[in-house]
């Protein structure tokens, strides 16, 4: 008798399911006869998002020594640990480089291969080149309709689609009839290798809302991509040499400020001592209030990760040693006055204080007088972040990001998500490497970038778009707006066939836009809350998947894999109960 899995999409999160599924599949099926099938249009490994057919001139924004899709001694999971190169590893030379998207895509693939010519006798992988349209129930299992017309019968379902196109939102609905019927310009949101930026025209205003990566991949596409360069001045500065064919970048967002560059060193510290107060005992019974029972939790695992960096690793810096100050935090709550009274004991520097209202905010409450003087503490702002990134003695940083990717693992394991952290997550801890905040702060002094402010408003006035923010008077008229953002996810608004029949008939709910599945298995539960036997989900997209997007962190004991190993088991040991007869038509 032999089992059969169905993997719906064959991107990162698809293929570290096969690979846990191939690995787990001699331990869990006696035969062992199983046939993975894995649906997806795009290349298997890289999927859509990290296909090869992209500009070399996209990066990564993690370094190459910290990619990996191999498990390794650090994961703690019950399924075999099969180790294998890190990204840094399978390209060869600095470990500290930022890949290209092509060159990840050639690694994804390279991990998919692998997977398929190591897994265990008896164990077949199907790759079908096409797009997964609908499931239905069959005797004891699941029917996968297929775009090509045919259709797979499995024993259980794992979507694993990733990032999904959405259709717009009501206000991106409404920018995009009133730009036609006005003759403008509106690029709505989406990833920028995928949008049609001919479009954009050189040497004009263009109102760009977003600050984050996707702005990063915007400006590199209209700038260098469209012929520009950037040189090295004698005194070591960052230089632009326009083209002539670039836009003028006029760009603003809610915070007023990009995403904090990556650090540029090696951290030498101890791993922090996190998680250690967010846990469920601490949280209680839910539903839970974020802001109000949540993230204080999880600000003083943040803190804690970051005051242990300090007081151990710079203690020339502190008042403190490490236990006494650990004993006194561990004691209050977080912002109590006897938590900021030990702080301010313990840490004589302001600027050595861990201030998340001012990391989160750094415009909030700040007013300028004129366009210019915006500028001129914009480029201070970029200056001071691209030396902190790149300044070891400022390592405490670097942890309280390891903290944050601790604290987002056991947040996915609670089934806990909030739109705000998430956003407070990437700008924190998943910026661009520092040498594209260089390039930002290079073609702001050219006049090719210039900012506009933190709770940026557009509306249309007079014929054009117009961009005001509060932080500055006055504001810019464009021809053109970009929105810069990702989609947000978006069950109810997905354009994916499958996920809009099963969204249609009610087999499958959304919560805060994400599917709604059961967290101790990851089973799809339908309209009604009732989880479905035969169909998983996993992904970013999925509720309590968001540390699981991409790929992991080497020796991080990383939620990617350990979610991944534990519903490969879960599937397997589904699948070996009832074997269909199955059928490929």
């Amino acid at each position: 008798m032999s089992a059969s899995i169905a993997v719906v999409g064959a991107g990162p999160t698809g293929t570290c399911l096969v690979e846990r599924i191939c690995a787990n599949a001699a331990d869990l099926l006696g035969w062992p006869s199983l046939d993975v099938h894995v649906i997806d249009p795009h290349p298997p490994g890289g999927g859509r998002v990290w296909r090869r057919d992209q500009p070399d001139l996209l990066w990564m924004n993690s370094t190459a020594a910290d990619v990996t899709l191999f498990t390794d001694e650090s994961v703690r999971c019950e399924g075999p640990i099969r180790p294998g190169p890190t990204l840094a590893e399978w390209l060869g030379g600095d470990p500290g480089r930022f890949a290209t998207r092509p060159a990840q895509s050639g690694y994804l693939s390279h991990v998919f291969r692998h997977t398929v010519a190591t897994a265990p006798r008896g164990v077949r992988v199907h790759v079908h080149a096409t797009r997964a349209v609908d499931l239905a129930d069959v005797p004891g299992g699941q029917a996968v309709r297929l775009e090509n017309g045919g259709t797979i019968e499995v024993d259980a379902v794992i979507l694993a689609q990733g990032h999904g196109d959405v259709t717009p939102t009501s206000e991106e609905g409404t920018l995009a009839r009133l730009a036609t019927r006005t003759g403008l310009r509106y690029l709505p949101t989406g990833y920028a290798a995928d949008l049609d930026l001919d479009g954009i025209p050189a040497r004009e205003p263009v109102i760009v809302r977003g600050m984050g990566l996707a702005f990063v991949d915007l400006m590199v596409l209209l700038t260098s991509g469209r012929g520009g360069r950037f040189v090295r001045e004698y005194d070591g500065e960052l230089v632009y040499l326009p083209s002539g064919q670039e836009p003028l970048l006029h760009v603003g967002s809610r915070r007023g400020v990009p995403y904090h560059s990556k650090t540029g060193y090696s951290f030498k510290g101890a791993r922090p001592p996190v998680p250690r107060f967010l846990t469920r005992e601490a949280l209680g019974e839910g539903p839970w209030d974020f802001r109000r029972d949540v993230w204080p939790l999880v600000a003083k695992e943040l803190a804690f990760a970051y005051y242990h960096e300090l007081i151990t690793a710079h203690p020339k810096r502190v008042k403190l040693g490490w236990e006494e100050f650990e004993e006194g935090f561990a004691a209050e709550e977080w912002r109590s006055l006897g938590m900021r009274k030990l702080i301010r004991q313990a840490v004589p520097r302001h600027p050595d204080r861990l201030d998340f209202d001012r990391l989160d905010r750094p415009l909030d409450g700040i007013r300028f007088g004129d366009h210019a003087g915006l500028q001129k503490w914009m480029h201070g702002y970029l200056a001071v972040d691209l030396e902190r990134r790149s300044d070891p003695t400022h390592s405490a940083d670097h942890a309280m990001i390891l903290g944050l990717l601790s604290v987002y693992g056991v947040l996915a394991e609670l089934g806990i998500s909030d739109p705000w952290f998430g956003g407070f997550f990437s700008y924190v801890a998943s910026g661009p490497p520092g040498p594209r905040l260089e390039e930002m702060r290079a073609l702001a002094r050219a006049g090719v970038v210039t900012f506009l402010g933190a709770n940026l408003k557009v509306d249309h006035h007079e014929g054009r778009w117009r961009a005001q923010s509060p932080t500055v008077p006055g504001g810019v008229a464009a021809t053109t707006l970009v929105e810069a953002r990702l989609p947000a996810p978006s069950v109810s608004r997905a354009v994916d066939p499958l996920i809009s029949a099963l969204r249609d008939r009610g087999e499958l709910d959304e919560e805060s836009g994400l599917v709604n599945v059961r967290t101790a298995d990851r089973r799809l539960l339908d309209r009604s809350g009732s989880p479905h036997p035969r169909r998983f989900a996993l992904g970013p997209w999925v509720v309590g998947g968001r540390a699981t997007a991409g790929f992991a962190r080497p020796r991080l004991n990383a939620p990617l894999f350990r979610h991944a190993d534990a519903l490969a088991r879960i599937v397997l040991s589904e699948a070996a109960g009832t074997q269909i007869r199955r059928h490929v038509a």
